[in-house]
């Protein structure tokens, strides 16, 4: 017996309510865990109410794939490593565009309002978009292509083309068939929806390529919002409310956090995808300065470490690449065994994506409590004795603040100037992804130590451990 539509619909409720407290738990590292599951559960419940409520052909075949897929997620989940958690969402994103797209191209049959076929339309351009998006910035992010902008002669103008097909398929789907068969294009509809699922999976490609690595994570956001987008008119196409909902706190979320993002890097949306076509890159410069610097040693970084009081440690992308979270967390432990007061400052953008560097502190035990966002650490640097920056530049660089011709003039940063030290890690001299030289390297009160974040770091846990 399938349940009642009033219980189906309270059930839906439950769902959709979950997925609104997971979203409100994820925006703190301490309920983030929380939330997740919270969302987990909507999620299953959702599934069990389809079971329980709608009379379904091919049972047995629809368990079967969530089987294989459940076979594939498992190991999956438990063998990615931290470091490799952005690709991963890369790639569920682009999962959740492709199945949405699929949905749209196997309900245009069933359609038979106008609505109904500009929400496959919709779904079918955008989704795909966000598939074959997706598919690149995971091969981006796990370095399985070349990180920089990626840009041919006439890529513009494939562009374009490939967006007025993709528009004109579109305009077909939506016509109505009398319509069509009076243009002669009788039947057309089917044609034109694989049109616009081809035009979308190439225009997702060419529209990542010329993205350069460090941007990848906003092209990550703006690409969930797409997914969000195109489930929610794939809801409005299975007249399903539940998917309407989901969606539409995917794409919203998903546009605010593109926003904050590129905010937080100085940068507009705009420039972020189409920067690479008006002759410059996204990718920065490589550079390398000759202005003189203060270095130090392993040894010598731990005794200023060793007699300070207090501590704001600074990680950036330099210590996800060099996987040293452990490291880290294991030298601040040993700080604090001496009566040492260390937190970590962290930049909204720092790492490969909002909450990137969390959840690597979080793995190696970090404390969320010593956890600190920018606007909470700002003001406590000019009470450190020593800033630690562990991989970061740009999000450090004064130049955000007294360069009005920088480009990364504006971009909100970590006051770590106002420290009374500063101890930047770093492997060489060159720019951060800005392309422009960080003055801070230069002052007094500035001390460098080159080499890999995580080999560096031991070093000086060996030194500070032998104090």
């Amino acid at each position: 017996m399938l349940l009642s539509p009033e219980l189906t619909a309270l059930l839906y409720l439950v769902a959709a309510v979950c997925f609104i407290l997971a979203l409100k738990g994820l925006g703190s590292p301490k309920t983030a865990r929380r939330g997740n599951l919270i969302g987990a559960f909507g999620a299953v419940l959702a599934m069990v109410v389809v079971f329980l409520s709608t009379e379904l052909d091919n049972v047995a075949l629809i368990l079967g794939v969530i089987a294989v897929g459940t076979i594939i997620a498992v190991p999956a989940s438990r063998m990615v490593k931290m470091t490799q958690m952005p690709q991963l969402v890369a790639l569920f994103n682009g999962v959740g565009g492709g199945a949405a797209a699929l949905v749209a191209l196997l309900e245009l049959q069933h359609s038979t309002t106008i609505g109904a076929f500009i929400a496959v339309a919709f779904t079918l351009l955008i989704g795909s978009i966000s598939f074959s998006g997706s598919v690149i910035t995971f091969l981006k992010l796990q370095e399985l292509m070349p990180t920089r902008p990626i840009v041919f002669p006439g890529q513009a103008l494939v562009i374009v083309l490939l967006l007025v097909v993709g528009l004109a398929s579109a305009v077909i789907i939506v016509l109505d068939d009398a319509v069509l068969v009076g243009l002669g294009l009788a039947g057309a509809k089917t044609v034109a929806a694989i049109v616009a699922l081809l035009v979308g999976l190439v225009l997702g490609v060419l529209l990542v390529l010329p993205v350069g690595g460090a941007d990848v994570p906003i092209v990550i956001s703006l690409l969930n919002a797409g997914t969000g987008l195109a489930v929610a008119a794939s809801g409005l196409v299975l007249s399903n409310t539940l998917l309407l909902v989901a969606g539409t706190l995917v794409g919203a979320s998903g546009s605010i956090l593109t926003r904050e993002m590129a905010k937080a890097m100085g940068r507009s949306v705009t420039g972020t995808l189409f920067g690479a076509f008006r002759g410059g890159s996204t990718a920065g410069s490589t550079a390398v300065s000759d202005r003189p610097v203060r270095s130090s040693s392993a040894e010598d970084v731990a005794i200023l470490l060793g007699y300070a009081q207090r501590i704001i440690v600074v990680p950036g992308y330099g210590l996800a690449v060099a996987q040293a979270q452990h490291t880290m967390a294991e030298l601040a432990t040993t700080l604090e065994a001496k009566g040492i007061e260390v937190v970590f400052g962290i930049h909204p953008v720092a790492g490969r994506m909002p909450g990137h560097l969390n959840v690597l502190l979080a793995e190696a035990n970090v404390p969320y409590e010593v956890l600190a966002e920018m606007d909470e650490v700002n003001p406590q640097f000019k009470n450190a004795d020593v800033a630690l920056v562990v991989g970061a530049n740009d999000v450090v660089n004064p130049a955000a603040k007294t360069s009005p011709g920088s480009p990364i003039y504006g971009m909100p940063i970590l006051d770590v100037a106002a420290a009374r030290q500063v101890v930047f890690l770093k492997r060489s001299m060159r720019p951060g992804f800005a392309g422009i030289e960080n003055d801070l390297l230069y002052e007094p009160q500035t001390t460098l130590l080159f080499g890999d974040a995580k080999d560096s770091l031991t070093k000086v846990l060996t030194a500070v451990k032998n104090l």
